[in-house]
Formats: C-alpha cells, structure tokens, sequence
C-alpha cells in the first residue's frame, strides 16, 4: 500500500493506492473514512487491481474549506487527484453518498470515467420514504455511529474537526437537491446501481433511475445499507467474504462494452 496526500482545489486530499492492474477509484459513503466503508473488501479487488481510495473533504485525513461539502465538489476533487496521479481514466465505485459523488464524476468530467458503480444512492427526495426525513431532520451528533466517530479520531485525533464534519455530513442530507432527470440522462459511462433491500432508497427509485441513465444495470442485494461489501455499520460479526458481491462487480468492471 501507497499513501499520500495531495493539492486538489485548495485542500489537502488523502489518498491510499493498493495492488496493481486496471485503476478502480473507491469513494467512500458520508461520515466515513476509507476503512470503514472499504476496509472489508480491500484485499478481495486489489487482486487484480490498482485501487484508489479517497477520503473526501472534511472526512478522515483530507483537509476542509470554509464551505459546505457537496456532491459536486467531491466529484471536482476526485478529478484534480486522478489528474495529479496521472490517471487519465478509472473505473469509479462509490458508495452511499460516495456513489452521488461518482455519478457527479460522470456527470461533470465524462472523460475520466470508464464505468461506475453507484452503491446504496438516493438521487431524487422521493426515492425514500418520510420518515427517513423526519430521522434525519431530528438527528443529533450522539446518534452518529459510534464506529464513524472512532475511525474518524484514529486517523484525526481532533473531536471539534469530527463534529464539524458530522455537521457538514448532516446538512448535505438534510438539503438533499434532486439530481435532475436531465442530469441523469446525459450519464454517458456504463452504470451499475446497487441496492440493499432494506436500504435507504426504495427499490422503487431504484427502478426509476435505471430506467433514466442510457446505459444501466440494477443489482437489488438482501441486506441493509452496505451489507453487500462489509460496511462497518452493517457488519456481520462473523462475516465471510463470500458474502460480499465482489464478483457481481468485477463481472460488470470486465465485461466488453457494446459500442
């Protein structure tokens, strides 16, 4: 493993770079750090891949602005690092609001995305149901996941950062803005959108905005939010890697694309 840090648009952005092959950007999910989200399934894609995982503004190791953190944003950043990294195109995997991020990536620099794979997104308000809302709109810095908060102190040891970036993470949910359809529709990457049946989006939406991306996949996975690659949150305790849906992934990664 190769770690560092880098210039992108005014922050520094801490990246680790695992195995070698064909490049697969991993984007973390909101409030989380690189481990928490991907730590499970590291070792599994790194067989046959170069993987590079990012810590987003605010989160883990990466410096913040005096600005909220948004979709669009992170997907700018994660361009600058590739770019800086001398990456010209990856295959993108994100998760949770790290797969908003990297459909933003898509959206915004088209040139850099070979496929994405968009895990556990919620794109539209609608696509989950009310009291997700209410949840949210209620929630405190207490009720953040006890394991979110010990990664984030083991890598920052500073708890007025963490709270800021809960706060951060909170508001970006809280004033969730539609993705628009036109946005949806100008996706032009071959997208694989991944689901938990007990997840936070309804399969529903889901559905819906397979429907609007050209080219598309669903995979819909029993489990909760993330259960499918070992977030930390949903962790079985006595998991095994033939849980995970790596080779549902890959399969997707590798295959030819119809031109």
């Amino acid at each position: 493993m190769a770690n560092g840090y880098s210039e992108v648009n005014g922050i520094k952005m801490y990246y680790e770079i695992y195995g070698q092959g064909k490049p697969l950007v991993l984007i973390h999910g909101g409030g989380s750090t690189i481990q928490t989200t991907f730590g499970r399934v590291i070792p599994l894609f790194s067989k046959d891949r170069q993987l590079i995982c990012v810590e987003l503004q605010a989160h883990g190791r990466t410096g913040d602005r005096n600005t909220p953190i948004s979709f669009e944003q992170d997907a700018d950043d994660v361009a600058a690092l590739l770019k800086n990294l001398n990456i010209n195109k990856a295959d993108i995997f994100g998760f949770s609001n790290g797969g908003n991020t990297a459909l933003q990536i898509a959206i915004r620099h088209p040139e850099i995305c070979n496929k994405v794979v968009a895990g556990s997104v919620l794109l539209k308000r609608d696509g989950t149901f009310p009291q997700f809302w209410e949840f949210m709109k209620n929630g405190t810095f207490e009720q953040m996941p006890q394991q979110y908060k010990e990664a984030f102190i083991k890598v920052t040891p500073d708890s007025t950062k963490l709270i800021t970036m809960y706060q951060k993470c909170a508001d970006r949910v809280i004033n969730l803005k539609d993705f628009s359809d036109d946005q949806i529709k100008s996706i032009k990457a071959p997208v694989l959108l991944i689901n938990g049946d007990q997840d936070v989006a309804s399969a529903e939406h889901m559905v819906a905005m397979t429907k609007l991306i050209p080219n598309c996949k669903l995979a819909i996975i029993p489990g909760g939010h993330g259960a499918y690659i070992g977030e930390i949150t949903t962790l079985n305790p006595d998991y095994k890697e033939s849980e995970f849906i790596i080779p549902l992934i890959e399969k997707f990664l590798d295959e030819k694309t119809k031109q």
